[in-house]
């Protein structure tokens, strides 16, 4: 005969996230920002004045005009379109990045945590042997080896942040599996997956995901690294970090060819850290009362 264990929620005050943006007034700066560049992403067919793909010998490294806002490039396209479509590439890549290192790192760390002994050591060796790495050199090692592609810069991106997400979610898990609440589950004859997924993940899952949205900026931050030196999506798809890339080689020609997809990814990055913040003070209690 088995019954329920209710497993208390480790401090989950309904007006946590409302305080915490009431009290970090930029915290609603980032949250606007980023809704504005999402929005943008998802109306770009109707946003972008033209084709981003469309090459126009005659117009060529126009400087910012009344027809052109932001210039033209070195093929004449006009950079306003590309770096809208731009914000797509960039949003997709840092949202199923993370969401994939988040599943993979969040469950690693949870069932090493949980399980221990050597397990628990072998896996840690393996995510410490990663964390070894810089992000940016693990990132083009492995996209280097897989090739340019959406998908596989996904995957590259994903592989370097599995192990911080680990290391998040390992650690509540060793101190929630001495709780009460899971003692007296396991003697109802609860098993450890049904522990791990009613009683561990529950109380951990908003340390992760309040990592998650600082982490997608980092994720940002490597899939410009690495379009910038062609490991990226292929062209001729926009991305910023391809963009950047043609800017530097005109710099002193056409300035505003890397200036704009730059500030673009500044204001996205900027934008994810501060709802980040907000995020980091709604879950952390003491991060409320100060």
């Amino acid at each position: 005969m088995t019954a329920e264990v209710a497993s208390p929620a480790i401090e989950t005050r309904p007006g946590g996230l409302w305080l915490a943006f009431s009290k970090n007034k930029l915290s609603w700066v980032g949250l606007g920002l980023l809704a504005a560049i999402v929005l943008v992403a998802i109306f770009a067919p109707l946003l972008a004045p033209y084709d981003p793909l469309e090459q126009n010998i005659v117009s060529r490294l126009e400087p910012p005009s009344a027809e052109f806002w932001l210039g033209t490039d070195s093929y004449g396209r006009d950079v306003l379109s590309r770096l809208i479509y731009g914000a797509r590439i960039s949003l997709v890549v840092g949202f199923v990045a993370i969401l994939i290192a988040m599943a993979i790192g969040a469950t690693l760390g949870i069932v090493a945590g949980y399980i221990g002994g050597l397990f628990d050591q072998f896996v840690m060796g393996l995510l410490d042997v990663m964390l070894s790495f810089p992000t940016l050199l693990l990132g083009l090692m492995i996209a280097a080896m897989l090739g340019a592609s959406l998908e596989n810069l996904i995957i590259a991106i994903a592989v370097t942040e599995i192990a911080p997400f680990a290391r998040v979610a390992r650690a509540p898990t060793i101190s929630l599996k001495q709780r009460d609440f899971v003692e007296a589950s396991r003697s109802y004859g609860s098993g450890h997956l049904r522990i791990m997924g009613r009683h561990i993940l529950p109380n951990m899952v908003s340390d992760v995901v309040v990592m998650s949205s600082l982490w997608m900026a980092s994720a940002i931050r490597t899939e410009a690294s690495l379009s910038f030196i062609g490991l990226g999506v292929p062209p001729p798809t926009p991305t910023w970090g391809s963009m950047i890339r043609e800017g530097f080689e005109n710099i002193l020609d056409a300035w505003w060819l890397a200036v704009f997809p730059s500030l673009a990814i500044l204001l996205t990055v900027l934008a994810l850290n501060l709802l980040g913040d907000a995020l980091r003070d709604a879950a952390d209690p003491k991060s409320r009362e100060s």
